[in-house]
């Protein structure tokens, strides 16, 4: 069985995989259909499923930020679904602003990459059962005995407390640098390869209610 965890990158996809023997395999590739080739799980770094409304938000990013203290806005705030469509952030923030509440540059951003895998699960629905929403800070939090990371992953000193929780839990960094990534995506990538295992483990805890779907069917839970 080989899981995986994805993280999106100025490139495309920081992808790590880990085997059967527990040997991992990181590297980039453009796009998240190609991370998900061979793999049993893909926990991934973007929100999946989107509320037709900002407000209220996605049941699991309340959850998710209160188990966060002191790094709560790690949780970006989901877009809802017209938004998602906008090609400027003007145009995405002034609707959104319609429906209750604008979005910020930096959320903004990311919207290439939640096209991406919104796309890719709504076209190819049985990825449904592969593909999984991750959150890395979680990830961290749940290795450090259920407390924040609070440092800063690009700090060096962040990086190297977060570099020390994966070694510890068996997800050992095996490369630091990677072109066209930097390396704290790399971190958050095999992150979440640790969530994915614990997902075929049964061993992950869910955010959001197991039956909670947006308007397309789209699970939104975070697990970690």
């Amino acid at each position: 069985m080989v899981v995986g965890g994805a993280d999106g990158c100025r490139t495309g996809w920081v992808v790590c995989r880990r085997d059967a023997n527990g040997t991992l395999d990181v590297r980039v590739v453009k796009t998240l259909a190609e991370a998900c080739e061979g793999l049993s799980i893909l926990a991934v770094d973007m929100p999946i499923g989107f509320v037709d409304v900002p407000r209220p938000p996605r049941i699991c990013e309340v959850e998710a930020r209160r188990l966060m203290p002191g790094k709560a806005s790690s949780v970006f705030p989901t877009p809802c679904r017209p938004a998602l469509a906008c090609t400027t952030h003007a145009e995405a923030n002034a609707l959104s602003k319609t429906l209750g509440v604008g979005i910020n540059q930096q959320t903004f951003h990311l919207f290439p990459k939640m096209r991406e895998v919104d796309e890719l699960l709504c076209s190819r629905p049985k990825l449904k059962r592969i593909v999984y929403e991750a959150h890395p800070e979680l990830a961290f939090a749940r290795m450090n005995g259920g407390k924040p990371v609070l440092s800063k992953k690009r700090q060096p000193d962040g990086y190297a407390e977060r570099c020390k929780l994966l070694a510890k839990h068996g997800f050992p960094c095996p490369v630091d640098r990677l072109s066209g990534a930097a390396r704290d995506d790399i971190l958050d990538a095999i992150a979440v390869c640790r969530t994915a295992l614990l997902i075929t483990q049964k061993k992950a805890t869910r955010l959001g209610p197991a039956k909670s779907r947006d308007s397309r069917g789209l699970p939104m839970n975070i697990w970690f």
